[in-house]
């Protein structure tokens, strides 16, 4: 399974790569994910003022650094040792897929879609739809893309972990900021803003 992969580059700080059938491969950025926020990870959460949900949390930086500041999170994610890590961190985490029944829905000012989360299950715009369910009126869904001219479109991927185990094939999708807009109004949303910060790209999404 790929999410066993995951788990373990997650508990020993090791090397993941990601594998793409179309011939593309990528190495992830295990050490920000399970490090302090970076000064973009600082700006996109002083746009997070209430309730929010932070799907596909992973080791939770975001979610606990919104906890330490009194805003109320929950972090979701579907592997174990993410679930762990992040509530060791002192957030708030179910174990669950964000397609499954979720605490308070319908109440959320934001839902966050960081670190290439956008490509959740393969289908940006399923995922998009289910994020609005999720949101209250006016609620905003904070995305981080690809660049402008970056790849798009849904592929499968598999993870290669440092320890040589190999994970299944799964569904993904890679989402480039000049393609999010249509996908937004086709989900019902507003896209409100595009950024560029420290080589990261982020849109604010409006329900």
């Amino acid at each position: 399974m790929s999410v066993d992969v995951y788990g373990a580059a997650l508990a020993a700080d090791a090397s993941l790569r990601a594998e793409y059938d179309d011939g593309y491969d990528e190495l992830l950025d295990v050490q920000r994910w399970l490090g302090a926020l970076d000064g973009a990870d600082e700006r996109l959460l002083a746009r997070v003022a209430g309730p929010a949900l932070d799907v596909g949390c992973g080791p939770g930086r975001l979610a606990a650094a919104l906890t330490a500041r009194g805003i109320d999170a929950l972090g979701v994610d579907i592997a174990p040792e993410a679930v762990a890590l992040a509530r060791r961190r002192g957030a708030t985490v179910v174990a669950r897929s964000v397609f499954e029944s979720l605490p308070d829905e319908g109440s959320y000012a934001h839902v966050i879609l960081a670190d290439g989360n956008i490509g959740i299950g393969g289908d940006p715009l399923a995922l998009l739809r289910r994020c609005a369910e999720l949101l209250r009126p006016a609620g905003h869904i904070h995305v981080e893309v690809g660049a402008a001219g970056a790849r798009h479109g849904a592929v499968r991927a598999r993870l290669h972990g440092a320890d040589g185990r190999v994970g299944a094939w799964f569904r993904w999708a890679h989402v480039s900021a000049e393609r999010l807009g249509p996908l937004a109004a086709a989900a019902g949303l507003t896209l409100v803003e595009t950024w560029e910060d420290s080589g990261r790209w982020f849109a604010d999404l409006r329900t």
